[in-house]
Order: structure tokens, then C-alpha cells, then sequence
């Protein structure tokens, strides 16, 4: 995402206040903060073809990015292929199998704008952490007072544990399915719960080891659901009508806000912010950081086409299976490969292993790079200087726990994974405005972006793009919630909660925004003149 405006009316005063601001804000504490990646850690991004000094001096001068370079983007490549993972998930998957087997292809243009707002989103979380050289945590720690914060850090910890058990479980389901039932999922799970001792192995030898798993995970993902796509042969006119003509019904309206709600999972928008420092940027030399920008847009764009592909064929694997069908009322991540045997198995074509795989690709990675984003929510809001193996093992613990507990359960009674999947996502869906409000917010803020600010114009489409699945995850909690809460004082009591949570969203959006500014301006102008 480019910045706003012309290049070099970025250059001056304001990029001098820019960075004073940003030196001024690091050197205030006494104490060191914590970072996203040390200065050793940090993937340095220069190429022989780079500006000499006269030529760094004239890109200083203007603030235009240096000429585009195939060589440079590889550098760059990798931290959005890390947040693709969030598109990938257990609970993505299962979202688009029930859609498949509700609405068969009819939905797949949702999926498609689907992906394309959470791309908005995403670029936008990159943007912060390039230009301000901070994570989004980091910066609501800066930005709010300590009880916001405080509430901030709890609301992200909650988001990220919920959206955690949802993939624990579903590789604890993708090893039960590769074991052929020997494993439980108890036993699943605590094989997960491992998975933070590889992520520390590999991420001592550097973050692009870190990324290159994640690309063989993506690969797996990506062989598995198109082998089946194509072994199906699902029908290639169904698919192009769905993609290109919107079509929504009563009766595949909680499908869409599935789909929707899954694009914005509320950790994933810190971890970007994060990830993106992983790369050697100087803040204060204005063209570096564009030049950052334009490379981790290409990349990010590029990085979300494969998740995209993927979704599109689990869901069309769905509907050419079990569109129109009784099976279509019950399926779900556990029953759905012994559906798909039976359904399409043969002796060539082993459906329910590879659907095993590709389920237990799509956990793992998504699990480790959980673990990833609770370190940079734990050190951003709360400044905690921790090593690396301490650090992963308390994210770890705050979701391995209440999992195993949760799939003890599960255990015994299959029918219990239903009621888990819809509290967790009713979690999240309460999570998504306290990471959406104050990224926006904040990448608004000239004080906090400088001269990287995103335009009146951007900020507009971006708010509409946001509310979006605000609105809609409202909906699912009225639909959710009035069909739970029974009796007067579970229904007072709801009522209070969502006047306080109405309340704490529109501060969070009042306390970093111009708005009152806007409002009260004109009234102490017209007070001024009567004077």
C-alpha cells in the first residue's frame, strides 16, 4: 500500500518532527524496552544493485523508493507468508466445509471479498510496524493509559487462547485420523503441545528457517486439497458462477458470517505488525521505509493467493460431495475424512489420509506461529524482558491447559465439540474491535505514523471494510445469545455487559481519533465570537 499524496511532499520538517518523535519515544524510558527482533536477528535487505551515496542522497532528498528489484522482494518474502497462516487454520477449514456442504459453490464470491479485506487489514498492521519501527501492541502501550492497556492485553490473550484450542484440537483430530483411531485426541493434543520446543529449535537458527517451515507447512497444505480438488473433478462452470454472482439466502446466512468472521482473527493482526520488522529498515530515511512498504505489499497480496486457493478447494471438495445431502447437517472436522472415504476413497486414493495431512499441516503451523503472536501480545503490552524458551512456554501454557482439559471432555462425548466450537468463535468474535479499532486508529494518527498516515480517502474505505465484520459478528452473538441466555436476570445482566462493551469500543475509537476535535471546535469558535 503506497503512502498517500506525492512522494516528496513527505520530506522537511514533518519527516525531521517524525523522527525526533520516534527517538524521543524510545530514549524516554530508563529501561530498555523489550523488541519484536534484535539488531542481530534482523534479515539485512541490501543488494549490490542499492543507491551509492549520491544517489542514497537524492532518495533521501525526494523520499521516492529505489527502482523495483525481483532480487529485493525475495528479501522481503517470508513475514506474509507467516500471517497466511491465520487463513489456514482448523477452524477456517471447517468453516469452509460446512459452507460447501450447506450452500455448495454459491459462496464462494464471500470467500473471495472476503480475502480481500482481510488483505486490507493486514497490509495496514504492516504499514504500522514498518513505519514506526513498533508491533501494534507496543504502541497501545505507548498510546493508552495503563487500565486500557491492561484490558487490551486481556482481550488479546483471550482471542489467541480460544483461537489456539480450535487448533490444537484440530491437529489432535488430524493425528486420531493418520493413527487410524489408535491416538485420542488427549493424546493429539499433548503431541501439539510440543510443537513450541521445535518452534524455539528453529527459530535459534534464524528467522528464515523459521519461514522456510512455514513454506514446506503451506506446500503440504497445498498438494493435500488439490489432490482432492482434482481426484473430485468438481464442476468448473459451478465454480466460476460462484466466484463472479453474488448469491445469499436465509438459509446460508450463518455460513457467510462463518466465512467472514474467519478472515480477521484479532492475533494475527499483531503478529503482522511484528513479523515485518523481521527485515533491517531505518525509520528515520523515508525512502527505505516506502521502499519497504511497496515489497511487503506485493508480498502479502501474493502471500494470501495460496490460502485462497486452498479455502476454494475444500469448499468445492464439499460441495460436489455433500451439497443437498443428510450428511451435510452433521459434518464437521472430525467426521468429515471418513465422509469424504466413503464418499470418493478408493484403492488409489487414499481421500482420508491426505485430508489427515493436510489437517494436521494446517494445525501445526498454525499452532506455532499462535505460539509466535502470544510472545510479541505478551512483550508489547506488558514489557516483559524474558528469555525466548520462558517466554514460549508461558504463551504455550495458557492454551495447552484449558485444551487438554477441553479435549478430556471431548473425549467421552463427540457432541461437546459443537458446543466448544461455538463458544470459542463467539469469543473471537467479541475479540475482532479491539484489534481492528486500535490499528486503524492509530495508523491515522500523524503523531504516531508521520508522514506514513493513511489519507481521509483510505481511512473511509477502511472503516467501512472494518464495520463490516463488526457488524456481522453482532449479529452472530444476538443469534448466538438469544437463543443461550433464558430468564430476566441473565437478560439484565447481558444488557449491562453490552452497554459497557459498546462503551469501552467507542472510547477506544474517540481516544486516538480527531473526531472530538471535529465536534467541539465549531461550538467554542461560536461561543468565542459571542464574547
Amino acid at each position: 500500500m503506497a503512502a498517500d499524496g506525492d512522494p516528496a511532499a513527505g520530506t522537511g520538517p514533518d519527516v525531521e518532527a517524525h523522527a525526533l518523535l520516534r527517538a524521543s519515544s524510545s530514549s524516554s524510558d530508563e529501561d530498555p524496552e523489550q523488541c519484536a527482533f534484535e539488531p542481530a536477528e534482523k534479515i539485512v535487505v541490501s543488494i549490490a544493485a542499492d543507491p551509492d551515496a549520491d544517489e542514497e542522497d537524492l532518495f533521501s532528498a525526494t523520499g521516492r523508493a529505489p527502482p523495483f528489484s525481483w532480487r529485493k522482494l525475495w528479501l522481503f518474502t517470508g513475514p506474509g507468508f507467516l500471517m497466511s497462516i491465520a487463513f489456514l487454520d482448523p477452524g477456517n477449514l471447517e468453516g469452509d466445509l460446512q459452507a460447501g456442504a450447506t450452500a455448495g459453490d454459491t459462496l464462494l464470491w464471500l470467500l473471495l471479498w472476503a480475502t480481500a479485506m482481510g488483505l486490507l487489514v493486514q497490509l495496514l498492521a504492516a504499514r504500522l510496524g514498518v513505519a514506526t519501527g513498533k508491533n501494534l501492541a507496543e504502541l497501545c502501550r505507548d498510546e493508552y493509559p495503563d487500565w486500557v492497556r491492561r484490558a487490551l492485553w486481556l482481550m488479546a490473550e483471550v482471542s489467541m487462547v480460544s483461537a489456539d484450542i480450535q487448533e490444537v484440537i484440530g491437529s489432535a483430530i488430524a493425528i486420531k485420523i493418520l493413527s487410524r483411531g489408535f491416538l485420542p485426541i488427549w493424546a493429539g493434543v499433548v503431541i501439539t503441545a510440543l510443537d513450541c520446543f521445535i518452534f524455539l529449535s528453529i527459530e535459534n537458527y534464524g528467522v528464515r528457517k523459521l519461514e522456510a517451515l512455514f513454506a514446506v507447512l503451506i506446500a503440504i497444505m497445498a498438494w493435500s486439497f488439490a489432490w482432492m480438488f482434482i481426484e473430485t473433478k468438481p464442476s468448473g462452470k459451478d465454480l466460476i458462477v460462484g466466484l463472479l454472482v453474488p448469491k445469499l439466502s436465509s438459509r446460508t446466512l450463518r455460513q457467510a458470517v462463518g466465512i467472514v468472521g474467519c478472515v480477521i482473527t484479532p492475533h494475527n493482526v499483531f503478529l503482522h505488525s511484528a513479523l515485518v520488522q523481521s527485515r533491517k529498515v531505518d525509520q528515520n530515511k523515508e525512502y527505505q521505509v516506502r521502499e519497504a512498504l511497496r515489497y511487503y505489499s506485493i508480498e502479502s497480496t501474493m502471500a494470501l493467493v495460496v490460502p485462497f486457493m486452498i479455502n476454494l478447494f475444500v469448499t468445492t471438495v464439499f460441495a460436489k460431495g455433500f451439497y443437498g445431502t443428510e450428511e451435510a447437517r452433521t459434518i464437521g472436522l472430525e467426521n468429515a475424512g471418513q465422509y469424504l472415504q466413503e464418499k470418493f476413497g478408493g484403492d488409489y486414493f487414499p481421500i482420508l489420509s491426505i485430508w489427515g495431512v493436510g489437517l494436521l499441516a494446517a494445525g501445526t503451523s498454525s499452532t506455532i506461529t499462535g505460539t509466535y503472536a502470544g510472545q510479541f501480545i505478551m512483550d508489547g503490552f506488558l514489557n516483559w524482558r524474558l528469555k525466548k524458551w520462558m517466554r514460549a512456554m508461558i504463551t504455550r501454557s495458557f492454551a495447552i491447559v484449558p485444551t487438554i482439559v477441553v479435549a478430556l471432555y471431548f473425549n467421552a462425548s463427540e457432541s461437546a465439540l459443537d458446543v466448544l466450537n461455538e463458544w470459542l468463535n463467539v469469543l473471537q468474535s467479541v475479540q475482532i474491535p479491539f484489534s481492528l479499532i486500535p490499528l486503524i486508529t492509530l495508523v491515522s494518527k500523524e503523531q504516531v505514523m508521520g508522514v506514513f498516515k493513511i489519507g481521509l480517502t483510505t481511512q473511509i474505505v477502511t472503516w467501512t471494510v472494518a464495520s463490516l465484520p463488526i457488524l456481522i459478528n453482532g449479529y452472530l452473538l444476538l443469534d448466538f445469545f438469544s437463543s443461550e441466555i433464558r430468564g430476566a436476570v441473565s437478560g439484565s445482566f447481558l444488557c449491562v455487559a453490552v452497554v459497557a462493551y459498546a462503551a469501552f469500543l467507542l472510547y477506544l475509537i474517540l481516544r486516538c481519533t480527531d473526531l472530538p476535535n471535529h465536534v467541539f471546535t465549531p461550538v467554542n469558535n461560536k461561543d468565542a465570537s459571542f464574547k
